[in-house]
């Protein structure tokens, strides 16, 4: 009797929330690499200018939030160019820049010469951040597999991150000043090769749909979507381009902006990591330095452990209700985290573990979705501006946290806490809202190379 294997690897694949990865080898590839190379300068920029230049600490920190405030409107630049040129040119472009800026590293010295270069390396990764979303549009030949992608992305990153951190350290550690000029130059290099990737990628498309005829009109392709109404559908029956569309009429467009105000929260939380975790354990609860690393490294290890595979679980659900409980189950960790205030030492530490995975639960349960709904809500022939206004949200989010969340800590250790919970519950009936506009027809999922 013969036994037919084929299909096994495919079906593997999907059991362990894996997208399909055939043609798209590129620009997973391209990801790890520029993951690597993020990891590898992750927290080295300020102990690099410090010892490279004669600048000292807050003058070298005073540059990089200068750099930072002006690249802000970054994103907004790029959506335009997304639409124009489509995801690959943008990708690639973000990433030359992102070279250049971490090249331009090792002649810096001067304060205006340290914002020119890292207003580069932020301007790279901001343009990059928009067209992200769009490449993995282009490697999910089915619009199903969207979801996966952005989970088995999102691990690519955490592996990627963790690793050149580790390999960053060892590099200072062992070569100091040379050390931090070697993961410059590596840095850089990385960026070139993923750049050359992402440009040589021929992404896969998806087979035509068939024709079917339909009695009393012209024949034209079965597709599961609903036909264009209004103005969209008279350009559409007349072969005309469809009118671009301002920044204007994205603000306008109420559905969205309920995305990105839920995404707001999101990335409060996220930033959370960064930001508050290690002063709210030392300062806050005394507890020892190590506990912080100890959480991070739970976070880390159950991302990259089951980020895939909770994705077969998350696909089953309407993306509003995930990222709905998601926010539900950030409120819980930092009320956890509120609660231990006053608590004793035992309890401290239990809560602390207990919180944080409450937290990375929510954490891998709302990243996919929300980027699924910020590709899938917006028009394909403005899907550029779209995505820029959404990583806006990450870009002004970002650089309001750390000033808001030390700020409420400076109050109180209980009140960042506080405030972070109550975020994290406002955003459940907006994300909800969002079920209505789910119910109207799609755009159509073609997108520009």
């Amino acid at each position: 009797m013969t036994v037919n294997h084929a299909g096994r690897g495919p079906r593997l694949l999907r059991r362990l929330g894996l997208p399909t990865i055939a043609g798209s080898g590129p620009f997973v590839v391209a990801n790890a690499i520029d993951s690597l190379g993020y990891g590898l300068m992750f927290a080295f920029p300020i102990v690099y200018f410090a010892e490279t230049t004669s600048l000292s600490l807050p003058q070298v920190g005073a540059a990089m939030t200068i750099a930072r405030l002006l690249t802000l409107p970054a994103p907004m630049l790029a959506g335009p160019l997304l639409d124009r040129f489509g995801a690959r040119a943008v990708g690639v472009t973000g990433m030359a820049i992102s070279a250049v800026g971490f090249l331009g590293f090792l002649v810096a010295h001067a304060s205006w010469q340290v914002i020119l270069v890292t207003a580069l390396t932020h301007i790279g990764s901001s343009v990059y951040s928009v067209s992200s979303s769009a490449l993995v549009v282009l490697a999910a030949v089915e619009p199903e597999e969207r979801t996966r992608w952005f989970g088995f992305v999102r691990v690519l990153r955490n592996i990627g991150v963790g690793l050149g951190g580790a390999l960053g350290a060892a590099a200072v550690g062992v070569g100091g000043e040379d050390g931090l000029r070697g993961i410059v130059v590596a840095n850089a290099l990385s960026f070139v090769i993923a750049l050359w990737l992402i440009g040589t990628w021929s992404p896969r498309r998806p087979s035509p749909p068939p024709v079917v005829p339909v009695a009393g009109k012209a024949a034209g392709p079965a597709t599961g979507n609903a036909p264009a109404t209004g103005k969209a559908a008279a350009a559409s029956a007349a072969g005309a381009p469809t009118a671009p569309v301002s920044y204007l009429a994205v603000l306008r467009d109420g559905a969205y902006m309920r995305l990105v105000a839920v995404n707001v929260a999101i990335v409060f939380a996220a930033v959370m990591l960064g930001v508050l975790l290690a002063i709210a354990v030392t300062d806050g609860l005394h507890q020892d330095t190590w506990y912080v690393g100890a959480l991070i490294v739970v976070n880390t290890g159950m991302v990259i452990t089951t980020q895939t595979v909770a994705t077969v679980f998350i696909e089953r659900y309407r993306p509003t209700r995930v990222i709905a409980v998601s926010c539900l189950l950030n409120a819980a960790a930092f009320g956890v985290f509120a609660l231990l205030h006053g608590a004793p030492g035992w309890l401290v530490v239990a809560g602390l573990f207990a919180g944080i995975f409450l937290y990375t639960v929510a954490e891998i349960a709302a990243v996919p979705p929300t980027s699924e709904l910020s590709v899938a809500l917006a028009p394909e022939h403005a899907r550029g501006r779209y995505l820029a206004v959404f990583q806006m949200s990450w870009t002004v989010g970002g650089a309001l946290a750390p000033w808001l969340l030390t700020s409420l800590f400076a109050q109180g250790p209980v009140w960042p806490w506080i405030f972070l919970l109550a975020l994290s519950v406002l955003a459940v009936p907006v994300v909800l809202s969002l079920e209505r506009t789910m119910a109207r027809p799609r755009q159509s999922e073609a997108v520009p190379i």
